[in-house]
C-alpha cells in the first residue's frame, strides 16, 4: 500500500525545525526528502531480481548536508549551473549576484535553494504519494531581483516514477532555472563508480564551454566529439578524450525536444543489476555531470568514500549563462507569468 510518513529529526536550522519525509509505493519502492535543501536523500528501486538497493549518493547522517559542497540531491535555485562573472543585464539594469565557483555564480551562490529550509506538507496523488515544498526568495536574495515563490511537488508512482514538479512566480523580472542534482548509482550507492553505465542522450547538439565552464554562446553537433550519446554507451568509452582539470563530463545538452512538452531526454542502464533509468523532462536541456571533482574526502553513505566519478547527475534545465546569451531560451521570469518544469525519472530493470 501506498504511503506518506512525516519524520521529525528534533534538529533545527536557521531557527527552523528540518522534517524527512518518506514516500513509498505499492511495490516497496520509497524515496526520501529532506526538507533541508527539498534534498532527495534517499532512493530505493530494485534490480531485475527484485532486490532493493539505494542508488543516490548523500550521507548517514544530517550532518553531511549542511557541509554538502556537491549539493547531493538537492533543489538548485535561483538559478542552477553557472552565471558568468556573477553578473546580467535585465531591462537596462545590471544585477551582481554572490560569487562562489572563481570569478562565477554557481547553482545559486552562497546561500542557495540547496541550503534553506522549506516548508513542507503531504500531497495526495491518484498516481501514487507526494510532498509539496514550499520557499520564499526575497528580493535581494544572492543578488537576484523580485521576491520569488517557489513550489516544488515530488511523487512516487506506483509506476516506479519519481516526478518532481516546479512552480514559481514572481513580482519582478528576474531569471530563473530550477532543477534538482542528484548523482545516481545505478549499482548502489556504495559501488565504485559509474563508468560501465550505458547512457543515451536524444540530443544531436551542446553548448561548448570554455576552461572556466562557461559556455561560449554556440550551438555545435556532438556528432565526431566524445560527447555524441545518441546510441547507448558506456560513460566510461570516452572520457578519457575531455580535456581539462579533473576532467571528464560537465557538459549542456541541447535536447531534440527543444522543451516545453514533456518528452524523453536520457536512459541509462547498468548492466550488473540490469536496473534502468528513463528521464523525462519538459526542459530544453540537460547537464551531464559525471562526478569529476569527487576525490575521495567525503564520507558517504555506508562508510564509503566517494571518489571521482562515483556518480552520475543528469541535471534537466535551462542552458548554463543564459541570462547573458540572447540565443539561448530565456530565462527570465516576468510578474503574470508563471514558471513550471516537470522532470520525471522513471526506473525499470531488464
Amino acid at each position: 500500500m501506498s504511503q506518506v510518513q512525516k519524520v521529525g529529526l528534533d534538529l533545527m536550522e536557521g531557527g527552523r525545525p528540518i522534517d524527512l519525509y518518506v514516500l513509498t509505493n505499492r511495490n516497496g519502492v520509497s524515496a526520501k526528502i529532506l526538507t533541508y535543501g527539498a534534498t532527495l536523500v534517499e532512493l530505493q528501486v530494485p534490480d531485475r531480481l527484485g532486490e532493493l538497493n539505494d542508488i543516490v549518493l548523500g550521507f548517514d547522517t544530517f550532518d553531511g548536508y549542511l557541509k554538502n559542497d556537491p549539493n547531493f540531491g538537492a533543489i538548485i535555485g535561483r538559478v542552477a549551473n553557472r552565471v558568468a562573472r556573477g553578473r546580467f543585464t535585465l531591462d537596462g539594469k545590471e544585477y551582481r549576484l554572490s560569487i562562489n565557483d572563481g570569478p562565477n555564480q554557481l547553482h545559486g551562490g552562497l546561500k542557495g535553494f540547496d541550503k534553506v529550509v522549506w516548508c513542507a506538507e503531504p500531497i495526495p496523488s491518484k498516481d501514487g504519494v507526494g510532498v509539496g515544498l514550499s520557499y520564499f526568495s526575497p528580493d535581494g536574495e544572492e543578488g537576484y531581483p523580485g521576491n520569488l515563490s517557489v513550489r516544488v511537488v515530488y511523487v512516487l508512482t506506483d509506476d516506479n516514477e519519481l516526478r518532481i514538479d516546479y512552480v514559481a512566480n514572481t513580482d519582478k523580472p528576474t531569471p530563473v532555472n530550477l532543477s534538482n542534482h542528484a548523482y545516481f548509482n545505478l549499482a548502489g550507492a556504495e559501488n565504485a563508480d559509474i563508468l560501465g553505465h550505458e547512457l543515451q542522450l536524444l540530443a544531436d547538439r551542446f553548448t561548448p564551454v570554455d576552461d572556466a565552464l562557461i559556455p561560449t554562446g554556440e550551438i555545435m553537433p556532438v556528432e565526431g566529439t566524445p560527447l555524441d550519446f545518441r546510441t547507448p554507451t558506456p560513460i566510461g568509452a570516452r572520457i578519457l578524450e575531455i580535456p581539462g582539470n579533473p576532467g571528464g563530463y560537465d557538459h549542456n545538452f541541447v535536447l531534440n525536444n527543444d522543451g516545453g512538452k514533456l518528452a524523453m531526454a536520457a536512459r541509462v542502464y547498468e548492466p550488473s543489476t540490469g536496473r534502468v533509468m528513463e528521464v523525462l523532462t519538459t526542459e530544453p536541456g540537460v547537464q551531464l555531470y559525471s562526478s569529476n571533482s569527487l576525490d575521495g574526502s567525503i564520507k558517504g553513505k555506508k562508510g564509503v568514500f566517494y571518489r571521482k566519478h562515483h556518480g552520475l547527475c543528469l541535471e534537466t534545465q535551462h542552458f548554463p549563462d543564459s541570462p547573458n546569451h540572447t540565443n539561448f531560451p530565456s530565462i527570465i521570469l516576468r510578474p503574470g507569468k508563471t514558471y513550471t518544469q516537470t522532470t520525471i525519472y522513471r526506473f525499470s530493470a531488464k
